[in-house]
């Protein structure tokens, strides 16, 4: 009998009875969610999602739903639970109050001017005193202790006007740098510093009639703690900021040892029986703002401890109120129905009558009484320290907490509604271009800059244009920097030798300007400026100091940087919007300069080198705002303007619109004088007839190389067969159609290039 064959042996890797699994993680982690939006269908796929299910948890834990026995069989000890997220999040909010410090610039209150301080001062006492009138209206015979030290509190933290509730609000509508936004950062600060001041007065005289040595205890503690801070931290940390290389990141050991001093703080206030808010505050406040270190923190840390711990500690606060207990008890929800109301009424009227008399509109005048007497997280905080120490009954706290999450819900909707600012264009109905300029009338021009490379092309463009005695330029420099890691916007006038710690590095890139005004002294006004402000918001800045300055003509850098070589180095988006948006808001005519960096240096008078201008005319009202100012550039006697008007060969002979016969009016003199205009100028007229968009593009590839600028309109608007079928292939549609094939990658030319657009009168 022949025997079976013998089964066949297993495979190495099954050998002893292992299995291979296959797992697909996704990286980076998912840590935020888009909301229960993000799958309309599934609304829990938001659990995938790290940060909402610990959120979840922590909320579960902290829930009335711990005293069922499914949930007690899954948390056994509620208590101990409870009092470790209550720990947590109090040290997250700690944390939450140490980069509001950071973020808070001192000297706000310092620079307010009188009307500002008149707001903050009137608002704080006209709610103190409506609350006090009505206290005492409400007052009964027999009132304990406690109920006279619970409406005291109501009272004055209802007359609290926080500065990092407001800025957080004015950031959320982003009205942060209107004139509403700047008046109510400032009598927020003032209101701010004067209620922290008032209330340790009042905390300090109550506590020394019963225990003089105590309060003297805590006053000299708290003065050695704020010396320590002034006078030891906050000079290591400038000796940080100093080993940090310029632009480069702070070492984390040093962002580390920062945040366990801010935590060591609120434990050392803690300590002393004070608040453990308070010791973290007072240490941001020595934090110096803005990069490299604030920025630094703020960019490590405000992410996780807004989105998590202060979640938690609003979410911990808020549970803990009984809503049925209050809304049971009619007498109460009248009372504090009424207070609310009343002292609401008290801030609000103040702020609206302040800001009417100096003239603003009577919509915006309501708008920033409302925004005056919002109330957030810090009230909150305040509330549920004194409920933490028994000083606050369960019905009074739950009140405080209804009134802060109504008037959270309600004001941002009012002052929305109320005040848009995206509805005011920064229209000018007069006109504020070159074009309408008087022949000798002064050129007012604004120059913005971002970062030392905008400063040498702008002073080579600013040169060109030609300024004399007769006819000066007065130019307005404005630096834009990124507000990080700051509440309020930053505005300084170099000229009126403002300074700031934070603008020192600013003013270096402002230098080259004024030592071109001394190069043309008589002829040329520079009048510097730095503002520190969100790069959302960063529009607003230059159309309002366009329209307060007067300005005819703003120059934008573009997003693009070639380095010396021709080749892209660097490209922003964010500075592309911003061109984008000042292009479409601008009160008067823009340029967009296209820095390939062909000339390095400007012109001297002395010298015979000359500079090649090119400029094409296709008609239109952009061309011809470009045709003037280079016209006016032709002036110098070094300067060699060549224009191109290109026809189409269809357009030939035929009858011409109202475009046409002003196009012809503006060429009249450069077709009269080709070859020699005014005292022996260099200006050359050149018509080229063409057929279609590609003999266009083969014309601006055999020219590019011949000039070292060339100037062009953006043609917004305008439609030509030249052009025909070339917008499907632009890159760049804020520069028009001619201005983007200049600054293709594809043009293998270092010419610059400058798109202009006539301001668009509304």
């Amino acid at each position: 009998m022949v025997g079976a064959s013998p089964p066949p042996s297993p495979l190495p890797f099954l050998l002893y009875e292992n299995e291979t699994y296959e797992y697909c993680i996704v990286l980076p982690p998912k840590v935020n969610s888009a909301g229960i939006w993000e799958n309309e269908t599934s609304p829990l796929v938001i659990f995938n999602y790290s940060l909402p299910l610990l959120e979840m948890q922590a909320g579960i834990t902290m829930s009335p739903m711990m005293n069922l026995p499914a949930f007690r069989s899954i948390f056994f000890n509620k208590e101990l639970s409870i009092e470790v997220i209550d720990t947590v999040s109090m040290f997250g909010f700690a944390l939450f109050l140490f980069l509001t410090g950071v973020k808070m610039d001192m000297k706000l209150a310092l620079r307010t001017t009188k009307r500002s301080v008149g707001i903050g001062v009137v608002s704080l006492l006209s709610s103190i005193l409506v609350g006090a009138a009505i206290n005492e209206t409400f007052k009964q015979p027999n009132e304990t202790e406690q109920v006279k030290t619970e409406r005291l509190i109501e009272t004055m933290v209802e007359a609290l006007t926080s500065f990092s509730v407001i800025a957080c609000l004015l950031a959320e509508l982003k009205i942060l740098n209107t004139e509403l936004g700047r008046l109510a950062l400032t009598s927020a600060a003032v209101g701010d510093l004067s209620t922290m001041f008032l209330v340790h007065v009042m905390s300090l005289s109550r506590n020394f009639t019963a225990s003089p040595l105590l309060v003297i205890k805590r006053v000299v503690i708290m003065f050695c703690f704020i010396t320590l801070i002034i006078f030891v931290f906050r000079p290591l940390m400038y000796w940080v900021i100093k080993r940090t290389p310029d632009g480069g990141p702070v070492a984390e050991v040093y962002i580390m040892a920062t945040m366990m001093v801010a935590l060591g703080c609120a434990v050392f206030t803690h300590w002393v029986d004070r608040s453990p808010l308070i010791g973290a505050f007072l240490f941001g406040l020595a934090v110096p703002d803005g990069p490299p270190l604030g920025s630094a923190l703020i960019d490590k840390f405000e992410c996780f401890i807004n989105a998590f711990f202060l979640s938690i500690y609003v979410t911990a606060s808020t549970l803990r109120a009984n809503f049925g207990n209050m809304l049971s008890d009619p007498s109460h929800v009248k009372f504090f129905t009424f207070f609310f109301s009343m002292t609401f009424l008290a801030k609000l009227i103040p702020c609206c009558i302040g800001s009417f008399l100096n003239f603003m509109p009577f919509r915006d005048s309501l708008a920033f009484g409302l925004v005056m007497s919002s109330k957030g997280i810090v009230q909150l905080s305040h509330y549920s320290t004194f409920r933490d120490n028994q000083v606050l009954s369960e019905t009074v706290f739950t009140a405080m907490v209804i009134a802060i999450l109504v008037n959270a819900t309600i004001v941002p909707i009012l002052v929305r509604f109320l005040y848009d600012p995206d509805s005011r264009k920064y229209a000018a109905y007069e006109q504020r271009n070159i074009m309408h300029l008087k022949p000798d009338a002064e050129l007012r021009i604004l120059a913005c800059v971002h970062t030392s490379d905008n400063v040498p092309a702008m002073i080579n463009l600013l040169d060109l244009t030609c300024p004399t005695r007769e006819s000066p330029n007065v130019v307005y420099v404005l630096h834009l920097i990124e507000l990080m890691a700051r509440n309020s916007p930053v505005f300084i006038a170099h000229h009126n030798h403002e300074s700031s710690t934070a603008t020192t590095k600013s003013f270096e890139k402002i230098i080259p300007f004024y030592q071109y005004e001394g190069n043309n002294w008589g002829s040329v006004t520079v009048n510097a400026f730095t503002v520190i402000t969100p790069r959302k918001l960063m529009h607003e800045d230059i159309c309002m100091m366009a329209l307060d300055k007067q300005t005819s003509f703003i120059i934008l850098p573009f997003h693009r940087k070639w380095s010396i070589d021709g080749s892209l180095e660097e490209e922003n988006n964010v500075v592309r919007n911003l061109n984008c948006t000042v292009l479409d808001q601008a009160p008067c005519s823009v340029g967009i300069l296209i820095d390939r960096g062909r000339r390095q240096k400007p012109m001297e008078p002395s010298s015979p080198s000359s500079c090649s201008i090119g400029m094409l005319f296709l008609g239109g009202k952009d061309d011809r705002e470009a045709l003037m100012l280079a016209k006016r550039m032709a002036r110098n006697t070094q300067v060699k303007l060549t224009v191109t008007r290109l026809i189409a060969y269809q357009d030939c002979g035929n009858v011409v619109d109202w475009d046409t016969v002003l196009d012809t009016e503006m060429l009249k003199d450069v077709k009269q004088n080709n070859g020699v205009l005014d005292n022996g100028n260099d200006i050359t007229y050149v018509e080229e007839v063409l057929h279609c968009g590609s003999q266009t593009i083969k014309l601006v590839r055999s020219i590019a190389n011949d000039y070292d600028l060339m100037i062009v309109g953006r043609h917004y608007g305008v439609e030509s067969v030249l052009l025909a079928g070339l917008s499907e292939w632009s890159e760049f549609p804020e520069l028009g159609i001619v201005g983007d094939l200049f600054a293709s990658m594809d043009l293998n030319s270092r010419v610059s290039v400058l798109v202009i657009q006539q301001q668009i009168v509304q």
